[in-house]
């Protein structure tokens, strides 16, 4: 009989991966779940990647591997910027709908989340899943169903935005910052700000926003409307970041208290805990409408000059799509200040850090 094949001999990792981390065939579900040295790890790369977008030593990292990405829910940028990040380094991605496939649900049988997950295992390289709160039951269910496909898949899991967590976006919006500021974001202040829209957010991209820059350092002032509470236990390792990281964190729901001192303002809104509530027993439309009733009786809770000049010359960021003239006017959005569209870039270079981190053979 002959021996068995040894994989490493035809598909040896990379070097180059295996010398700057130990992160190849790591989940990332929240950048809570990687260290400090690897989140800046993923950040450097990230800037390399931008700098040498072209012509990078792991530009063909990806060569013949397959990213699937599943899609409960759309998105404006998260499909564009993956499928260009595996290209550019070479590979794939393929976009999968789960309503086109036999999987299990509370609501018709079909393929277990163990199967599914050990089978896409022999095909791909890695599973970027987005989740949000229209596809889910409750807040938490989308978080539990990617730590299950975590458990049973033997390729990294990654989160494209699911109910509690956005990590690339959260990278994103730190690589943004430090474009303008500096890679030192230690002392400078962020104002995560509620503001008034008509599209009803998930808190995803808020939460992942306030854990990874309370855990970087920066003083962190989350401001919202009463009835605006985010997950308790996000607040909590806030908390817990700010003290082990020298920062601070603080929740406010003064507007005059929020943008004073401010170095960058993040206005982006997000819906009641009432939500998923009133989804369930009224169904999705009647839920966002009465989100969008709420949010109207927050006229003042909008990004505007005046606001902006309360701050210390501070940058505009948002993780899009932009609600325009609700939770900012075009005025302070298309300002020589704003770093939206810079922000929106990084998560292709975030995106291509992460892969490469976490699947790349050669």
């Amino acid at each position: 009989m002959a021996p068995p094949i040894d994989l490493k001999t035809i598909c040896p990792v990379s070097e180059i991966v295996n010398k700057m981390n130990s992160l190849y065939g790591r989940d990332l579900l929240c950048t809570q779940d990687w260290s400090i040295d690897e989140l800046e790890k993923a950040l450097d790369l990230s800037f390399e990647f931008k700098a040498n977008r072209f012509d990078h030593a792991l530009n063909n990292c990806l060569d013949r591997r397959t990213f699937f990405m599943f899609f409960y829910n759309p998105s404006v940028r998260t499909r564009q910027s993956f499928e260009a990040a595996a290209t550019e380094l070479g590979g794939h991605a393929q976009f999968l709908e789960p309503k086109s496939m036999r999987l299990k649900s509370a609501k018709s049988a079909g393929e277990s989340i163990e199967d599914a997950a050990n089978v896409m295992s022999r095909y791909a390289c890695g599973i970027g899943i987005r989740i949000l709160e229209t596809a889910l039951e409750h807040y938490g269910q989308g978080h539990e169903m990617l730590q299950e496909y975590a458990k049973y898949a033997s390729i990294p899991i990654v989160s494209m935005a699911h109910d509690r967590f956005h990590p690339c976006q959260g990278l994103a919006d730190v690589m943004g910052m430090r474009m303008h500021a500096g890679k030192n974001l230690k002392g400078k202040k962020i104002l995560q700000v509620w503001g008034k829209g008509a599209l009803v957010r998930s808190w995803c991209s808020v939460q992942e926003s306030i854990l990874i820059n309370s855990r970087l350092g920066m003083d962190v002032t989350l401001a919202h409307p009463e009835g605006y509470d985010l997950d308790p236990e996000v607040i909590k390792w806030c908390e817990e970041n700010a003290a082990a990281s020298g920062g601070n964190f603080e929740v406010v729901h003064d507007l005059e208290e929020g943008y004073k001192g401010s170095d960058f303002v993040y206005s982006r809104n997000w819906m009641t805990s009432g939500f998923y509530g009133m989804m369930q027993s009224k169904g999705v439309d009647a839920a966002k409408k009465k989100e969008i009733e709420l949010a109207s009786m927050h006229d003042e809770w909008i990004t505007t000059s005046d606001w902006m000049s309360k701050t210390n010359d501070a940058f505009f960021t948002h993780c899009g799509p932009v609600d325009r003239n609700a939770e900012v006017t075009d005025e302070v959005c298309d300002s020589p200040k704003s770093i939206v569209y810079d922000v929106a870039e990084n998560r292709l270079h975030v995106q291509k850090a992460i892969m490469a981190l976490t699947m790349a053979k050669i």
